[in-house]
């Protein structure tokens, strides 16, 4: 569990299902993650999704981001395999209700120091698709420098954009 100002990064658990339900089934989220990340997004898929990170061992790397002790979003790392197994993609969203109150940079902040203080990690990365220009400043505000540009290395909701790499790297 990581506390700041105002949110509390925490694990899963099934009180979230109604709440993540809610807040997940938005197409304006949507358009900004992976296809994985399924939408119309229904509470089947909400309990699914807590039972798979209450079935992870070890220090949970998929937290929820609660606010007023609601789950309103979530932020998570995915570590890398083989020669990348010192990296660990970065990822979030927040519900669209919350957006615009800086709560993202604040939990990006937090899950950063977090993973750097609980993992080995030496690197975290995000690629941000190129029309989420507000998702790439919060990366920016967190202290993450933009690295380049994919381009048309994503296809989503019928069209091909750029993906624009971040990253940040652990303190020395």
């Amino acid at each position: 569990m990581v506390r700041t100002e105002r949110l509390v990064l925490r694990p899963w658990s099934r009180a979230d299902v109604d709440s993540l339900a809610k807040h997940a089934d938005n197409r304006a989220i949507w358009l900004n993650l992976r296809d994985r990340f399924p939408h119309p997004y229904t509470r089947a898929d909400a309990e699914s999704w807590v039972d798979l990170c209450s079935a992870q061992t070890g220090e949970p790397t998929n937290l929820a981001i609660a606010f007023e002790g609601e789950a309103v979003g979530a932020i998570g790392l995915e570590p890398q395999a083989d020669v990348h197994r010192l990296t660990a993609e970065i990822g979030y969203w927040l519900g669209e209700p919350f957006w615009g109150r800086g709560l993202a940079t604040e939990a990006l902040f937090a899950m950063t120091a977090h993973a750097f203080a609980r993992f080995p990690f030496e690197r975290l990365h995000a690629a941000v698709f190129d029309w989420n220009c507000a998702s790439a400043r919060v990366l920016e505000k967190a202290g993450y420098a933009f690295e380049g540009r994919l381009k048309r290395s994503i296809f989503k909701d019928g069209r091909m954009c750029d993906a624009l790499l971040y990253a940040r790297l652990r303190p020395r």
